[in-house]
């Protein structure tokens, strides 16, 4: 029975070193933004460091089956504790890099420690070419495993930390099990010692298991000034409210969404200009993105309103109003409004596939293009589905970032809105919480900038005279002199833009 066991090994080896892999990608991507570079660096690593891994295996010349459960607990302390040390570490010191990449090293030299040594102990109950097929078949075997299993259930049911510690208790569990498989190859006393040395690290990371919310917690305490209040992880994104003196926050993977205290600002500014530039009477909206509800709360106030059409990725983030109540006041209950529709799923996706009559105005609410899952939704193939979606005279609004801090991503999107087909009205405005804040107000159609806000509607910040100074732009943040890229799928210039001008405040 040994050697079916021993295969089984090989399973649970492979799917746990590439959840370890997958783990630490994930992380730094949340905290340090653009997947694709994150992702890309970490597989780099990790992939050499099994190279460097399986090279050093040839230097293992005596008891390789003591050696093979020691590196087995090691794998399981280091990859089991990896994601929490790694938030922690991002939340309370600088050099979170530093520690990420020498655990990914680490990790990975330690993974291509393992099959090579495995293969050793199982060289006397096989043939060389039977061997070599099955470890490598069963190696690959795990690793779809694991990348069906980290996106599908782990991350959205268990979160980065319980899926990290519990992969780190089946490799302390292969360790320990294996002192009983291979306990003819190890001594009488060593075996006892790899026992009592295996029995602590799966108790140890038992107890982490269990304390799983609690190092998520400490983790986010560092990270957030203000209190959190509720904390969420679905299979998209980190969601985090927190309460402080000027009121709630939202965050998504630790980037502020709105304050309470100001997000009005943002949310007039974000929908009205479309009202105005339409004329007031538009019946049919479409919002994409926009899942906190707030910019439904502005559109409801129009009568003429007729139908509404939200599309959000998360639906975690639709129904965030109702798991936590205060933001459902906050956006006055918009979501029960019976001229609501929400639909949940990507937006690239719903205006590709989905037949439904134009729409009179369109409010485009996306996340910033800080990775390039985003920076799709900010392309010219996108704005060219949206064109399709809408009626000749329909108005649109996109917040487009920060035309002072950001200000070659914020013309990149103009530019890639008029190469679109889209006639572009750049504004901007100030809202305390971000700073300087810039939009977009497009029709399908050339058109003249609307001077004020629609009359009788119930507005706290804009007036005529704030309406039409958000359309002047200081030197500072007019076009720059610099040819500006556009933004298309198969260059995604503006993700490129944006990461090299935000990573100066970081």
């Amino acid at each position: 029975m040994r050697t079916p066991l021993l295969f089984l090994n090989v399973i649970i080896i492979a799917t746990c070193g590439l959840i370890y892999e997958l783990l630490a990608a994930t992380v730094s991507s949340y905290v340090l933004g653009d997947s694709v570079t994150q992702f890309s660096f970490i597989i780099g690593v990790y992939l050499s460091a099994m190279g460097l891994g399986s090279y050093l295996s040839r230097f293992v010349e005596k008891r390789v089956a003591e050696k093979f459960i020691d590196i087995e607990l090691a794998v399981a302390v280091i990859g089991g504790f990896s994601a929490p040390l790694l938030f922690l570490t991002f939340a309370y010191v600088s050099y979170f890099s530093i520690v990420l990449y020498t655990m990914v090293f680490a990790i990975g030299v330690l993974v291509g420690l393992e099959i090579p040594l495995l293969m050793r102990i199982l060289k006397d109950e096989l043939d060389f070419k039977e061997l070599v097929s099955r470890v490598l078949a069963l190696d690959y075997v795990g690793a779809l495993v694991a990348s069906l299993l980290f996106p599908i259930f782990l991350v959205p049911k268990l979160g980065l930390n319980r899926t990290s510690l519990l992969f780190g208790m089946l490799n302390a569990g292969v360790g320990l099990w294996a002192t009983w498989l291979l306990a003819p190859l190890v001594s009488d006393r060593k075996l006892l010692f790899l026992r009592i040395k295996g029995s602590i690290v799966l108790v140890l990371l038992a107890i982490a298991m269990i304390k799983a919310d609690r190092l998520t917690t400490l983790a986010e305490d560092g990270l957030f000034m203000d209190n959190i209040v509720y904390a969420k992880s679905s299979s998209y994104q980190r969601i985090v409210v927190t309460k402080g003196k000027t009121g709630h926050a939202l965050f998504l993977n630790g980037n502020l969404q709105f304050n309470s205290f100001d997000e009005y600002r943002y949310h007039e500014a974000l929908v009205h200009p479309a009202f105005a530039a339409h004329g007031g009477d538009a019946k049919r909206v479409l919002v994409l993105g926009g899942g906190d509800g707030l910019a439904l709360r502005e559109i409801l106030k129009y009568r003429s309103v007729e139908k509404v059409q939200l599309v959000d990725l998360d639906p975690a983030m639709t129904g965030l109003p109702k798991a936590f109540p205060p933001l459902a006041e906050l956006n006055h209950h918009s979501y029960d409004d019976p001229r609501v529709s929400v639909t949940n799923g990507d937006a690239f996706v719903w205006l590709d596939q989905t037949e439904t009559e134009p729409f009179d105005i369109a409010i485009v609410d996306f996340p910033d293009p800080n990775n390039f899952a985003l920076g799709k939704l900010y392309s010219t193939r996108f704005y060219t589905l949206l064109k399709k979606k809408l009626t000749p005279d329909a108005a649109v609004v996109i917040q487009c970032t920060s035309p002072l801090i950001a200000r070659r991503s914020y013309w990149s999107i103009i530019k890639t809105l008029e190469a679109a087909g889209f006639s572009v009205k750049p504004y901007q405005t100030t809202v305390p919480s971000f700073g300087v804040w810039g939009y977009a107000l497009a029709k399908t159609q050339p058109f003249d900038i609307p001077k004020h806000p629609v009359t009788g509607i119930d507005l706290k910040f804009l007036n005529d005279n704030s309406f039409a100074s958000m359309f002047e732009f200081p030197t500072d943040m007019t076009m720059p002199d610099e040819e500006i890229e556009i933004n298309r799928l198969d260059n995604q210039a503006l993700v490129r833009y944006y990461e090299t001008e935000w990573r100066r405040f970081e």
